[in-house]
């Protein structure tokens, strides 16, 4: 991943943050010349999602691009989402995997059915909080400007951070677009939301989303 990045966007600085990992992720980031934060525990993705952007917030970076270190996300398509935003068209761009147009097909890809069932629930109580379509509320792959730095880098409450910020983000005005991109099958590990654990992430950011519609309503 950290070759890719290189290779496609070589004027860009590279953060990697470290989840408490035991091998050699911060040595080997360090010798490729990436920034590395490595906390002394795991804390998880929520953690590391703020630290990435506190860390480009108080470096004062005008602009900054996520990816996920599995290899799902290809460095091409973060820098068309970059691209996006410097022309000023949005706040942030978000990478989406199901969004068509554009030359990408529709159901290029095709989850398992568990997950699609999930991901049916979330897309309609998001089109409730969002009040529009948002149809991959959970990707990975984000350009934002710094406009979005302050609501992005703060602590997340929710074991889905991506729908977290993207209320965040919503509820300050900012112009969030989803654009269609390609993603690749992981190239290691597994995710940690399978079985019953992913059952209950849904029915919790659905609670979330829920709740953030009801105090809309009486504010």
């Amino acid at each position: 991943m950290l070759e890719e990045l290189q290779q496609e966007l070589p004027q860009a600085d590279v953060l990697v943050v470290d989840d408490g990992s035991i091998d050699r992720t911060a040595a080997v980031a360090r010798e490729s010349g990436a920034h590395v934060i490595s906390f002394g525990a795991n804390r998880g993705l929520p953690a590391g999602i703020a630290a990435g952007y506190g860390y480009a917030m108080e470096h004062e970076y005008a602009y900054c691009g996520r990816v996920d270190a599995d290899g799902q996300h290809p460095a091409g398509e973060l820098g068309r989402l970059l691209e996006r935003v410097r022309a000023g068209g949005c706040d942030v761009a978000v990478g989406s995997r199901f969004a068509s147009g554009d030359g990408f097909e529709s159901y290029r890809y095709k989850p398992s059915g568990a997950r699609r069932f999930g991901t049916a629930l979330l897309r309609r109580a998001m089109r409730i909080a969002l009040r529009r379509p948002f149809l991959d509320a959970t990707s990975g792959m984000y350009a934002v400007n710094a406009a979005a730095l302050p609501l992005l880098a703060r602590p997340y409450t929710s074991e889905a951070p991506e729908v977290q910020g993207l209320l965040r983000l919503q509820q300050a005005g900012l112009r969030v677009d989803e654009v269609p991109v390609d993603m690749r099958p992981r190239a290691s590990g597994e995710s940690k939301l399978r079985g019953k654990k992913a059952v209950l992430v849904v029915v919790t950011i659905i609670g979330t989303l829920v709740a953030f519609d009801r105090w809309r309503q009486r504010g």
